[in-house]
């Protein structure tokens, strides 16, 4: 499948028809449709079957396609490398984060770094961590930042931090008089926190039973930053990290939560892909950053 011919086919999967793959692609129907039938030719099977004006995929299809997807990533990411050495962007630093991270410490070593080499490009990618783990091994990010160290043997974790969590209050909730809260406090609050089978609600789960705590969120998130419009709007109190700046967003009172869990925050490479001095020097910074930052949460707690 050549490489026209993967884009039109990841298209046709993600939109389900040949107008909303066509638009998105900005090339006509009939030749769309035209480069998806001498796909089927040189593969030999058909990818899609019409039912009812929708391309419904054939079950070789649905089989090949996880394959073309990391496939097109690879290609994508091959055309900006290309396109950054045509321009010369030699000297560019690709970063990727998750939200927390990218918003609490990136900001201040982009800052840093950009005082010392004015030069050199920055690219900073906010990203779930397995993502990030996929942009490292492509090629796409020299650097990651995540809350977790518990990664594949390929990616290198070095942890250099932890922080605990915080509890964003409704405005007016009771809860606002204590300066303080913990997990105890908080049985028989609708929750909003993280979904299961992540490490932050893994290590709240574990600190709860470990205090004889029930808790169970009502709302479930996948980042933490997403929980601040659903405290705004009343609808629970947010258990979530206290990497992020929270007193910033109004309509919110936000205390610490004292003898719970920590999760760490970890620097990520890919162990079979070397750092460029720039990316060395950026790395310096996310350390210096990074303590910096928690410096700042433990006095102000």
């Amino acid at each position: 499948m050549r490489a026209r011919q993967l884009e039109v086919f990841i298209a046709v999967m993600r939109a389900g028809t040949v107008t909303a793959a066509a638009r998105m692609l900005n090339i006509s129907q009939p030749a769309l449709s035209q480069i998806l039938l001498h796909a089927e030719d040189e593969l030999g099977f058909t990818l899609f079957e019409r039912v009812k004006g929708r391309l419904r995929p054939t079950p070789e299809a649905l089989e090949i396609f996880p394959d073309a997807e990391r496939l097109s990533a690879g290609l994508e990411g091959l055309r900006r490398k290309t396109t950054d050495l045509r321009l010369g962007r030699a000297g560019l630093v690709r970063v990727a984060a998750s939200p927390p991270p990218a918003m609490a410490i990136l900001p201040r070593a982009f800052t840093k770094f950009r005082a010392q080499h004015p030069n050199i490009m920055l690219r900073a990618h906010s990203a779930p961590i397995a993502a990030i783990v996929d942009m490292l091994r492509a090629g796409d990010a020299s650097l990651g930042v995540a809350m977790d160290d518990r990664l594949p043997p390929d990616i290198e974790a070095e942890v250099i931090g932890s922080v605990g969590f915080a509890c964003l209050l409704p405005a007016g909730h009771a809860l606002q008089k204590k300066a303080e809260l913990t997990l105890a406090d908080l049985v028989g609050e609708e929750l909003i926190s993280y979904r299961g089978n992540t490490r932050p609600a893994d290590e709240l789960a574990h600190a709860a039973r470990a205090q004889g705590v029930a808790l169970s969120p009502s709302l479930e998130i996948d980042v933490s930053i997403s929980a601040v419009g659903f405290v705004q709007a009343g609808l629970g109190i947010g258990l979530v990290d206290a990497l992020l700046p929270w007193p910033q967003f109004a309509g919110l009172a936000v205390r610490p939560l004292t003898a719970g869990p920590e999760f760490p925050i970890a620097l990520l490479t890919s162990r079979t892909r070397p750092l460029s001095r720039a990316d060395e020097m950026m790395r310096d910074e996310i350390r210096s950053a990074c303590s910096i930052v928690l410096d700042e949460h433990r006095a102000k707690a």
